[in-house]
C-alpha cells in the first residue's frame, strides 16, 4: 500500500510550529529591551531633576546621544557589532552562500581594509575634535553648506537602509509562524521606537549587548544541531564541494563580474569604510568612549567579532545546502522568498525543541532592532546638531532639546515602517542593501577622504565633487535596479536539485536545475559594473572632481588649515613644525556650532 505524499503547503504549515514557549521567549526578549529603555530613561531623568538648578547646558543631549562620553569599551564594542550585523547580514549572508557559493566569504579582506583606515585616518581626527555629529567635522574642514550636504546624505542613506532592516526579521517570523509580515514589523518596531525614544544611547547600547548574546546563542545552536543532523562536518564539505559552492577567490579583473577578490577587497572595503568610518550610527558609539585608546580597543573587538560572526553566517549558508541538497526549498515553494531560507533551516533543525525557534527569531529581530534603534538615535543627533542648532538664534532649553530628539526618533521610526511596503517589492536584501545605500554613501565617503587627506581642497570644490558623485551614483544604481527588474542582468546561481523531495509541489515555469539564466545582451554599460564597486565609484568620482577643481581653480593653502582636521600622517607632511613633541595642540577653528 503506497502512502500519500504531503503537499508543499501542508509541509510548510507543519513547519510553522511556533508554539507557546516560543512566543514566551520572543516576547520576553522584547520586554527586556523595554525594561532597559525605561530604566535608563528614568535614571537620566532623576539625574536631571537632582541637578535641575545647576545643570550644565547641553547635558540632556550629552547624556541622550553619547552617554556623557563615559561609556565602557565592552558594551560599546558589542553594540557596534550588533548594529552592523543586522538581520540583513545574518539572513542575507546565508542566502548569498546558498545561492552563489563562498566567493563573498572573502569579504574579511575588505573588513581588514576598513579597520586599518579607521585606525590611521578617521578615529584620530574624530577623537581630537570633541564633536557629537560626525558631520560637524565637515563644517570645521569646509563650511556649513558641506555639513548640511553631508548630513542630508546620511539621512538619505539611513532612510534607504532602515526599511530593509525591518523587513528581514518580519520575513523570518512570517516563515515560522504564518503571521502577516506587516503586522509583525509594525508591532515590533513600535517597541523599538519606544525604548530608543525613552532611554537614549545608553538604552541602545545595553539592549544591543543583550541582543548580541541572543543572536550568537541562536546561531551557534543552529550550527551545532544542524551539522550533527546531516552527519557531521565532512558531509557538509563533501556536498558543497560537489555543487561547486566552496570555491577559491576569483582573481578576474572584469569589473562587471558580480564577485571577484578585487571587487570584494576594494569595493567591499570601501562600502565597509563608508558604513563604519563616516556613518553617524557607528561614529556616535566611538565618540561615547572617553579616549582614543579606548576607541582603538573597541575597533579591534569590533573587527574580530564581525569577522567571526559573518563566517558563522556563511557557514549556515553551506549548512542550508547540505541539508536541502536534493530538495531545494525555493524551487518547491517551501521558502516563499530567498531570504526565508535560514528560517526554513531553523524549523527543520530546532522546531522539535520548545523555545529554540523563539530564541532564533528573537536573535534575528535582535540583530535588526539594534540597527534600527541605533539608526533612530543617530538621526536624532543629526537633526538636533546639524539641522536645528545652527539655525537657532538663542541656545535651546533642555526641554526643547528633549522634545526635538524624541520627536525625531518617533517620526523617522514611523517613516521607516511605512517604507517597508516599498522594500518588499525589490530583490534579495544583501545585494539590495549594498546597492541602494551607496547612492549617498559613496559621495559622503569622498567628502571625508578629501577633508582628511587632501588639504588643498576647498569647500566649493568639495561641494562640486560631492554633487558629481551623487549624480553618477544615482544614474548607475537606478539604471542597474531597472535592469535587474527587467531581467536584463541575470545572475548565474549554483546548481540545485529537487530529486529527493518527499512531498508534492508544482515546478516553476522554465525550471532548470543548473540555474543557467537566459542569455542577456552581450553589450555591457557602466551600470553592469558589480554592485560591490558602487561605494568606491561614488567616492572616487567625488575625490577626483573635487581635487582637480581645487587644483585648477580654487587651490587652498594647506599651511593655513588646522592640522587636527587632517589624518596624522598628512599632518606630518604639511605641518610638522606645528605639532609639539608632547602631542598637545590648540584648535584654531571656530567650534561655535559643534559644541553640545
Amino acid at each position: 500500500m503506497t502512502s500519500v505524499k504531503l503537499t508543499v503547503a501542508e509541509v510548510s504549515e507543519s513547519m510553522q510550529r511556533f508554539g507557546l514557549v516560543d512566543y514566551v521567549v520572543f516576547v520576553a526578549s522584547l520586554l527586556i529591551c523595554v525594561v532597559i529603555g525605561v530604566y535608563f530613561g528614568w535614571k537620566d531623568w532623576r539625574v536631571q531633576q537632582q541637578r535641575k538648578h545647576n545643570v550644565r547646558r547641553g547635558s540632556e543631549a550629552l547624556n541622550y546621544l553619547v552617554g556623557g562620553r563615559k561609556m565602557k569599551i565592552f558594551p560599546v564594542a558589542m553594540s557596534l557589532i550588533a548594529s552592523f550585523i543586522s538581520g540583513i547580514a545574518v539572513m542575507g549572508s546565508s542566502t548569498e552562500t546558498y545561492l552563489h557559493g563562498t566567493q563573498f566569504c572573502y569579504i574579511f579582506t575588505g573588513i581588514l581594509l576598513m579597520a586599518v583606515s579607521m585606525n590611521y585616518i578617521f578615529l584620530p581626527v574624530y577623537q581630537g575634535l570633541d564633536i557629537t555629529s560626525a558631520y560637524a567635522y565637515l563644517q570645521m574642514r569646509f563650511d556649513r553648506r558641506i555639513r548640511l550636504l553631508g548630513s542630508g546624505l546620511f539621512v538619505l542613506a539611513t532612510l534607504l537602509h532602515l526599511p530593509i532592516v525591518i523587513y528581514v526579521p518580519a520575513l523570518a517570523f512570517n516563515q515560522v509562524s504564518g503571521i502577516n509580515v506587516h503586522v509583525v514589523s509594525t508591532s515590533v518596531c513600535l517597541v523599538c521606537i519606544f525604548y530608543t525614544l525613552v532611554g537614549g544611547i545608553k538604552a541602545v547600547v545595553w539592549t544591543d549587548v543583550i541582543q548580541m548574546f541572543i543572536m550568537i546563542g541562536a546561531l551557534i545552536l543552529i550550527v551545532i544541531k544542524g551539522t550533527a543532523d546531516i552527519g557531521g562536518l565532512s558531509v557538509l564539505i563533501e556536498r558543497n564541494m560537489a555543487s561547486g559552492r566552496i570555491e577559491p577567490p576569483n582573481f578576474s579583473f572584469d569589473p562587471t563580474e558580480r564577485h571577484t577578490i578585487w571587487a570584494i577587497f576594494i569595493g567591499g572595503g570601501s562600502f565597509w569604510m563608508g558604513k563604519n568610518a563616516i556613518h553617524q550610527m557607528m561614529i556616535q558609539r566611538y565618540l561615547a568612549l572617553p579616549s582614543f585608546r579606548d576607541a582603538q580597543k573597541a575597533l579591534v573587538c569590533f573587527t574580530v567579532g564581525i569577522i567571526l560572526l559573518l563566517m558563522t553566517c556563511f557557514y549556515n549558508g553551506l549548512l542550508i545546502y547540505a541539508t536541502f541538497h536534493d530538495c531545494d526549498p525555493l524551487t518547491t515553494g517551501l521558502a516563499k522568498a530567498k531570504d526565508q531560507l535560514l528560517p526554513v533551516l531553523l524549523m527543520k533543525v530546532l522546531a522539535d525543541i520548545p523555545g529554540l525557534a523563539g530564541l532564533f527569531i528573537s536573535g534575528i529581530f535582535s540583530a535588526s532592532l539594534s540597527s534600527l534603534s541605533t539608526g533612530l538615535n543617530s538621526l536624532s543627533a543629526i537633526v538636533l546638531e546639524d539641522f536645528v542648532k545652527p539655525f537657532t538664534r538663542r541656545p535651546l532649553s533642555e526641554r526643547a532639546t528633549r522634545y526635538i530628539m524624541r520627536s525625531t526618533v518617533f517620526v523617522f521610526g514611523i517613516v521607516a515602517v511605512v517604507l517597508v511596503l516599498v522594500v518588499e517589492q525589490l530583490g534579495t536584501v544583501l545585494q539590495l542593501a549594498m546597492s541602494l545605500v551607496p547612492i549617498s554613501l559613496g559621495p559622503l565617503l569622498g567628502l571625508f577622504l578629501m577633508g582628511m587627506l587632501l588639504p588643498w581642497v576647498d569647500a566649493s570644490s568639495a561641494f562640486g565633487g560631492a554633487i558629481s558623485g551623487l549624480m553618477t551614483m544615482s544614474y548607475i544604481v537606478i539604471r542597474a535596479q531597472i535592469a535587474v527588474a527587467a531581467k536584463e542582468m541575470p545572475i548565474l546561481g549554483k546548481p540545485v536539485s529537487v530529486e529527493g523531495c518527499d512531498y508534492t509541489f508544482d515546478l516553476p515555469v522554465g525550471f532548470n536545475t543548473t540555474s543557467i539564466p537566459p542569455l542577456g545582451s552581450s553589450e555591457k554599460s557602466l551600470h553592469h559594473v558589480s554592485y560591490l564597486y558602487y561605494t568606491f565609484i561614488g567616492a572616487v568620482t567625488t575625490v577626483v572632481v573635487g581635487s582637480l577643481t581645487a587644483a585648477i581653480f580654487r587651490r587652498q593653502q594647506p599651511d593655513k588649515l588646522d592640522p587636527l582636521l587632517l589624518a596624522p600622517f598628512v599632518r606630518k607632511l604639511y605641518h610638522s613644525e606645528r605639532i609639539p613633541s608632547s602631542g598637545g595642540m590648540v584648535h584654531n577653528f571656530n567650534k561655535e556650532d559643534t559644541q553640545l
